[in-house]
């Protein structure tokens, strides 16, 4: 997969993930794709501990796993966020 494809993927899966996680208004589009991407190797490697394969190419599969990864990764920064204002 070239890097074209992993900023596609990675835009759209941080897009979808702060929808999902309430972040949508403070994040921009680079913070997307940042997310998106560190999203994907969070789910990609998630995958390989479970058996599953993670992102392979361009495709449905691909997003899903890094949408799974990118929510996970927005819950872990959001509760570091709380837990810094309390």
């Amino acid at each position: 997969m070239g890097i074209i494809s992993w900023i596609i993927i990675g835009a759209l899966a941080g897009w979808i993930a702060s929808m999902f996680t309430g972040n949508n208004k403070s994040m921009g589009a680079g913070a997307n794709i940042v997310v998106g991407i560190i999203g994907g190797l969070i789910g990609g490697f998630l995958m390989g501990l479970l058996g599953g394969t993670g992102i392979t190419g361009f495709n449905v599969w691909s997003l899903i796993v890094s949408i799974v990864g990118s929510v996970i990764l927005l819950w872990i920064v959001n509760a570091v966020r709380r837990q810094k204002t309390e």
